[in-house]
């Protein structure tokens, strides 16, 4: 038996657990790379496929917060409450396994997209006709032709 008293052994264990977890969060804060760094890492064609479905994700988020907040207030069970199907039941009441449809989000983001080009576009020549009047009305009449 040892002959050191008891509080001294679980003082030794007690430090030895402290300098295990500091050495372990010194790791972790130092080895872990950032977002950025880990993002500027990935091959071209995976960066702009992060960047592409980046919106995407983000509503797919705030979709699961909206589920999340209306499972809550209700009593029922989790798995009954949500609209979100599950992978193990076979009967799955027509819930779809995805919180937005990658296809109409696409579309309809293309379709913002072109509406915005367009409307620029007529900003533009709405432009350059006041543009173009406003530099032949400053002429002389005797220099219009």
């Amino acid at each position: 038996m040892s002959t050191k008293p008891l509080w001294y052994r679980w003082a030794r264990v007690y430090l030895a657990g402290a300098c295990l977890t500091g050495v372990g969060v010194v790791l972790y804060m130092t080895i872990r790379p950032s977002d950025e760094q880990l993002i500027a890492s990935f091959s071209p064609e995976i960066r702009a496929e992060y960047e592409r479905n980046k919106e995407l994700r983000q509503l797919e988020q705030k979709r699961l917060m909206e589920i999340v907040k209306k499972t809550s207030k209700s009593n029922d069970p989790i798995w009954k409450t949500g609209p979100i199907g599950s992978p193990l039941e076979k009967d799955q009441r027509n819930l779809s396994m995805e919180l937005v449809d990658r296809e109409l989000f696409h579309k309809t983001k293309a379709e913002d997209e072109q509406k915005k080009a367009i409307s620029r576009s007529v900003e533009e020549s709405k432009e350059l006709e006041r543009l173009i009047k406003e530099k032949n009305s400053k002429k002389p009449w005797w220099k219009i032709f």
